[in-house]
C-alpha cells in the first residue's frame, strides 16, 4: 500500500483484505488522538463502481465503528460531491476509489472534517497503521450500522452546480455525456438538462471502464470521434471514475487539455492568484491577469500552495491539475452569489465554464481553444512499468550532465531543467519534454510542448521510445 499524488492505492485483492481496514482504523485514530474528531463523531464514506469497492467500503466502516465513530453511507456519489457534505457537515470523509487506473487496484482518499488530508497527515496516518499492525488490533468487520445520505449529498452538490450559471445558459447546446462507469454519468445529464442543453448518454457501462482524463487513449478519442460524428454534438463531456476529473471533447471529439480547462475556469472566477502543477502548460502565465505559483504534482501539494496564498493575505485563490480538476481555497461571487471554497479537485466548474464560453461566443469548442494560442500540450504514460525502473531512469537521469545529455541525444540539446518534480528540460529549441514517475501507479508519464501538433507528438512518441530502449538495455 502506497500514497501516491492523491489518497492511498493499492492492489484490489488487497485492499478487500486486511488493508482496508488497517488504514481506515489508523485514519480513525489519527483523527481522535489528534483532536480532529471525537468518538461519535460521523464519517461519511463514498464509493465507486469498481467491483471491489463496496467490500472495501464496508471494511472501513466496521473498522471506524470500532472505534465510536457513526458511519453515514453516501453510496456512489462524485467525490468532490463527498467532499462538500463532508464540508457541510463538518465530518470526515473516505471516498474508495482509484480514479482512472484499471480495476485490479483501487484507493481511498482521505477528508479531515476542514478537507483533504495533507503530507504531513498521509504519514502520521502511516505511522499509526504500523503501530496497529504491530499490535494486530485490526478489526476486519462488514458489520457497522450505517445510515444511508446518499440522496442528501447529492442534493447539496447538484444545488451547488445548478447556481454557477444562468438559467437557460447551454440552451441550443447539443451535448454528448460518455457515461461509461463513473459516479457522475447521472448527475451530469442532470446539471446540462438544468441549463437547457439537449444531452445524448453514451457507452454507458456496468463493468468499470478505467479513464484517464489527462492521457485520453486512442480507443477513447475514436469513441468520441465517431459519437460526434453520428449525433452532430457541440461537445462530449466525461469525468474519470469518481467524477474529480472532467474530460470535454470538442465538436469534432478532439479532447481539450485539462490545464485549458483549469485556464478557462482562471478567467471564468475572476481569480487573482492561480496555484497549478509544473506540468500544466507553460503558456499560462501570459494567459490572464492572475499570479501563477508552480508546484509538485498532487492535488497536496496543489492545496498546500493555495493555503500558502490565503495565510499571505491573497483573495480570489483557486488551482487546477493538468488532469483538469480544480480546486478553490477562498469563496467566489459567481452568478450573483457567494460559492464556498471546495478544496478538492472538481470537474463540474471547468466542465461549465468552458461550455458557457463557447455559448457566448456562439463558436465551435475548436475554436474557443484555438483562441488561447497555448503552446501544444501532450501526454501518455507507459503503463505497467515497473516502479524500480522508473526510479532508476530518474537517478540517471539526475547524477549527471554527462547523462542527460547522452540521453537526449535523438531528441535536442538541454537548454535548461527543473527538478520540481520528476524532471523537466527546456530544449534549446524551446520545445519542452518532462519526465516523471506516476506517483501511485507503476507507470512512467511523458509530457511535452511544442510549437504545433505534429511536432508535439513526434517528440512525445519520441520520449516514450527513449525511456521503453533505456529500460531494455539496463
Amino acid at each position: 500500500m502506497k500514497f501516491g499524488t492523491s489518497g492511498l492505492r493499492g492492489l484490489s485483492v488487497d485492499l478487500t483484505g486486511r488493508a482496508s481496514a488497517l488504514y481506515a482504523m489508523a485514519f480513525g485514530k489519527y483523527l481522535l488522538q489528534s483532536n480532529k474528531a471525537a468518538q461519535g463523531d460521523v464519517i461519511l464514506i463514498g464509493r465507486d463502481f469498481r467491483e471491489s469497492s463496496p467490500e472495501i467500503a464496508g471494511n472501513c466502516a466496521g473498522a471506524l465503528a470500532s472505534l465510536g465513530f457513526k458511519i453515514l453511507d453516501c453510496g456512489t456519489v462524485p467525490t468532490p460531491a463527498l467532499a462538500l457534505y463532508g464540508l457541510e457537515r463538518k465530518a470526515a470523509c473516505l471516498m474508495i476509489t482509484g480514479s482512472h487506473i484499471p480495476a485490479d487496484r483501487n484507493g481511498i482518499k482521505f477528508y479531515r472534517p476542514d478537507g483533504e488530508i495533507d503530507k504531513a497527515d498521509e504519514a502520521a496516518i502511516t505511522r499509526f497503521a504500523t503501530a496497529i499492525e504491530t499490535s494486530g488490533e485490526v478489526v476486519v468487520s462488514e458489520a457497522a450500522a450505517v445510515e444511508d445520505h446518499s440522496a442528501q449529498c447529492l442534493q447539496l452538490f447538484f444545488e451547488r452546480n445548478a447556481a454557477l450559471l444562468p438559467s437557460g445558459a447551454l440552451a441550443g447546446m447539443k451535448i454528448g455525456i460518455y457515461q461509461h462507469s463513473t459516479v457522475a454519468r447521472d448527475l451530469m445529464v442532470d446539471i446540462l438538462a438544468h441549463y437547457g442543453a439537449e444531452t445524448v448518454a453514451l457507452g454507458r457501462s456496468e463493468t468499470f471502464i478505467p479513464v484517464d482524463t489527462e492521457a485520453v487513449s486512442e480507443e477513447t478519442v475514436a469513441l468520441l470521434q465517431g459519437w460526434s460524428s453520428t449525433h452532430g454534438l457541440d461537445a462530449i463531456v466525461s469525468t474519470d471514475g469518481d467524477g474529480d476529473r472532467p474530460l470535454v471533447a470538442d465538436e469534432t471529439g478532439t479532447p481539450l487539455r485539462g490545464d485549458l480547462l483549469g485556464l478557462i475556469s482562471a478567467n471564468f472566477l475572476g481569480a487573482g492568484t492561480v496555484v497549478t502543477p509544473v506540468t500544466s502548460n507553460s503558456g499560462i502565465e501570459a494567459a490572464g491577469s492572475f499570479k501563477v505559483v508552480r508546484t509538485r504534482v498532487g492535488s497536496p501539494f496543489v492545496i498546500a500552495g493555495m493555503e500558502e496564498a490565503v495565510a499571505a493575505g491573497k483573495n480570489l485563490v483557486m488551482g487546477f491539475e493538468a488532469n483538469g480538476g480544480l480546486l478553490t481555497a477562498t469563496s467566489f461571487d459567481i452568478n450573483g452569489s457567494s460559492v464556498r471554497a471546495l478544496p478538492t479537485r472538481d470537474c463540474f466548474l471547468p466542465m461549465l465554464a468552458t461550455l458557457l464560453l463557447a455559448a457566448i461566443r456562439k463558436e465551435p469548442l475548436s475554436i474557443v481553444a484555438a483562441s488561447y494560442k497555448l503552446p501544444f500540450a501532450a501526454a501518455d504514460r507507459l503503463e505497467n512499468f515497473p516502479v524500480e525502473t522508473s526510479a532508476a531512469l530518474m537517478t540517471y537521469l539526475r547524477e549527471s550532465d554527462a547523462n542527460l545529455t547522452e540521453f537526449l541525444q535523438p531528441i535536442g540539446e538541454v537548454g535548461s531543467k527543473s527538478d520540481i518534480d520528476g524532471l523537466r528540460v527546456t530544449l534549446r529549441d524551446g520545445r519542452i519534454i518532462h519526465f516523471r514517475p506516476s506517483g501511485n501507479a507503476p507507470e512512467m508519464r511523458c509530457y511535452v510542448e511544442a510549437g504545433g501538433e505534429a511536432a508535439a507528438l513526434e517528440l512525445l512518441n519520441t520520449g516514450l521510445t527513449r525511456i521503453k530502449r533505456w529500460a531494455e538495455a539496463r
